[in-house]
């Protein structure tokens, strides 16, 4: 097996590492997404209650509506910040499965590099060994008697 070929192998393999590490960066960002909309979903509650929190102050709440929904406003409030949290952690591991398809995407690179230059070495010795065969040829050619 030629040095090309094994370096190829080496290439087709971090090749399919790349590929696995893109798709992983794919899953990350549909969960990064999933948690955004959530988080934009919460926030819209959020908003709605302390409007309508506002607008029944004003007309007059009980005292046990008004902590009740005092109570569920702290809750959103909590799942806001929670899920913010949720979304800085997901973050984190989006960058990361960056970083690894980076690194390995320069690695294939770097591979492929490496395998063209010994494939062009391989086909320069190649040509030299043809050349060489052909000039032994022609002057086996040339020694040889003249027939008659």
């Amino acid at each position: 097996m030629q040095k090309s070929q094994r370096i190829k192998s080496l290439v087709d393999l971090n090749a399919a590492q790349e590929k696995n590490a893109l798709e992983a960066i794919a899953d990350v960002q549909k969960k990064y997404l999933a948690a955004q909309a959530q988080l934009a979903q919460l926030q819209q509650y959020q908003s709605e209650y302390d409007g309508k929190l506002a607008s029944l102050g004003n007309a007059g709440l009980s005292l046990t509506r008004l902590l009740e929904f005092r109570s569920f406003i702290a809750k959103l409030d909590l799942a806001v910040q929670e899920q913010h949290r949720a979304l800085s952690v997901i973050e984190n591991e989006l960058h990361l499965k960056r970083k690894i398809w980076e690194n390995l995407h320069h690695r294939t690179n770097s591979l492929q590099k490496v395998c063209d230059a010994a494939k062009a070495t391989e086909l320069k010795w190649q040509d030299k060994r043809e050349q060489s065969e052909q000039d032994e040829r022609a002057a086996r050619t040339n020694r040889s008697p003249p027939r008659d």
